[in-house]
């Protein structure tokens, strides 16, 4: 009987919509209607009705589909506003195609059931593993050190939060053909990125480094250990004739920095650093040889 009613509500759902578009201009997907339309049909069921319901209570009922009915006043409401006198007379003029909805589904369940099966066999063999490992862009080497917080951004389901592993990757299964995910780190710049698994190619991803963030810590903390540590990393990567350029915005000209002038520019919390951009790089013999940079 439940699963009765459940069928008729969806039908008179299908004719409040009908009554609402036939005065007002609207998309025929209630699933689309934006926060306006939603007003405009809250204030022509008060109308229509004297009553209201809540962008809350319009949600859970109309917008999206729902296992359960209304309160019957509210059914009543609904009823009268489609142009019978109550819930119990809708039910009663409707029930005959209620019925024949029934038999119809009766009739093609199996085939459906079928189809279903097979979808669901296509699909579960469809599904993708994508392993994703997080490169330092300045280093070239694992961000394994910490452990990045990953939110992986589902279609049409909640998010799927996740970490990096000891390894500084991770590793999803899905059947879409690509993910989208945001990657965040106390020391490297938040980036949102799409991977799709025909261009999953050695599924390495390079994060920018926030500096400013990573020397803030160290000087806020006096980690003098870490400090020299990083700087010493930074020396081993640089070659010592590397050609550093700053680039200038709007093309007035560059400024040219040592290796050892751009290492303690890197290695000072100031606020270009905060704003710095790496704009190329180019690499010999595993250092780099050639950088440019811009500070925004």
């Amino acid at each position: 009987m439940i699963s009765n009613d459940l069928e008729l509500f969806v039908h008179l759902k299908e004719l409040v919509l009908k009554t609402f578009l036939k005065q007002h201009n609207a998309s025929k997907s209630v699933k689309d209607w934006s926060g306006n339309d939603i007003v405009v049909f809250q204030e022509d069921l008060f109308e229509r009705v004297k009553t209201r319901v809540s962008e809350k209570w319009f949600y859970t009922y109309f917008k999206n589909d729902t296992d359960k009915l209304p309160r019957v006043d509210m059914l009543n409401l609904l009823s009268t506003y489609v142009g019978f006198k109550n819930w119990s007379d809708f039910k009663t003029a409707n029930s005959k195609v209620s019925k024949q909805k029934s038999k119809a589904l009766q009739f093609y369940l199996l085939p459906i059931v079928l189809l279903t099966i097979l979808i669901a066999f296509w699909f579960t063999n469809r599904s993708h593993t994508y392993t994703i490992c997080f490169i330092d862009d300045i280093k070239g080497q694992p961000i394994n050190s910490i452990r990045l917080d990953i939110k992986i951004l589902n279609i049409d389901e909640t998010p799927t939060y996740i970490k990096s592993d000891h390894n500084g990757c991770f590793t999803y299964t899905t059947d879409a053909d690509y993910i989208t995910f945001v990657v965040q780190s106390p020391y490297h710049k938040t980036d949102t990125i799409v991977k799709s698994i025909k261009n999953i190619d050695n599924g390495k991803v390079k994060l920018n480094t926030d500096d400013y963030a990573l020397m803030l810590d160290y000087y806020s903390s006096k980690n003098l250990i870490d400090w020299k540590a990083h700087k010493a990393n930074l020396e081993k990567i640089f070659s010592n004739d590397a050609l550093i350029y700053q680039i200038f915005p709007n093309n007035i000209g560059i400024e040219l920095y040592t290796k050892h002038e751009f290492i303690t520019k890197l290695t000072t919390p100031t606020q270009s650093l905060k704003q710095m951009k790496i704009l190329s790089k180019t690499y010999a013999d595993g250092k780099i040889v050639k950088l440019k940079f811009i500070v925004e």
